[in-house]
């Protein structure tokens, strides 16, 4: 057994078998169960009720991190004229449609993608390689718009973009070990919030079944989710 796995059963061993905790316990044992000596992610997963291969059952939308997530996003906007000194004041990373050809030959080295409208048709042969990224702008993700200032803002200050995958789970990025627990329970709040509302009107039988969080290399703290049925 390696050094880590040691670490990660000690960490195990501190959670009884079987118990749920409420959102606030949870990230607190998530902050004390952490051992690795880099600052780890926080991570949210909830099993949804819900079949993704019918239409009417995809959850996906977006939310914005009351204290974001810790992680600086490098945000790239295709657009022209004006747009895209609108896009650099509100602190976009990379600017142009000059992008497009860039993309193209292979560069990817950004972690959102925002367009124009206007712009789209030049963007969507971009979708085979963007798609399985999970990079290609959409008007769902707010990432298609001409509010690239708004969209930029909201992006740099914590907006994360969620989906149902096959397996009905939807997981989020909710912080760092290193934020306060009072910084992790409200951006786990918030998350949650939306996906309690992102419910979808044919989801039949228990919508969400359950709620997890975890730090990058530590165990799974389990949160009662009759807490957001209630709610």
């Amino acid at each position: 057994m390696s050094r880590t796995s040691k670490k990660y059963a000690a960490a195990r061993a501190g959670l009884p078998a079987g118990a749920k905790f409420a959102p606030d316990e949870a990230v607190k044992l998530v902050k004390s169960l952490s051992f690795a000596k880099f600052d780890e992610t926080v991570d949210v997963a909830a099993r949804l009720g819900v079949d993704p291969r019918q239409a009417d059952q995809l959850v996906r939308g977006t939310v914005v991190l009351p204290h974001g997530t810790g992680k600086s996003v490098r945000v790239l906007v295709i657009a022209q004229g004006p747009k895209e000194q609108e896009a650099r004041d509100a602190g976009a990373d990379f600017v142009g449609v000059d992008m497009i050809a860039k993309i193209q030959g292979g560069w990817l080295d950004f972690d959102v993608c925002v367009a124009t409208p206007d712009l789209m048709g030049k963007v969507g042969p971009l979708g085979r390689l963007l798609g399985p990224r999970g990079l290609m702008p959409t008007p769902k993700a707010g990432t298609v718009t001409f509010d690239v200032a708004k969209a930029v803002k909201e992006i740099k200050s914590g907006k994360i973009e969620f989906r149902v995958d096959k397996q009905g789970n939807v997981h989020g990025q909710i912080g760092r070990v290193s934020f306060s627990e009072t910084q992790l329970a409200e951006n786990l709040g918030a998350f949650m919030d939306q996906i309690v509302r992102s419910k979808p009107a044919g989801a039949k039988g228990t919508y969400l079944r359950s709620v997890t969080v975890s730090s990058t290399m530590g165990p799974g703290v389990a949160i009662d989710p009759n807490l957001y049925r209630k709610a």
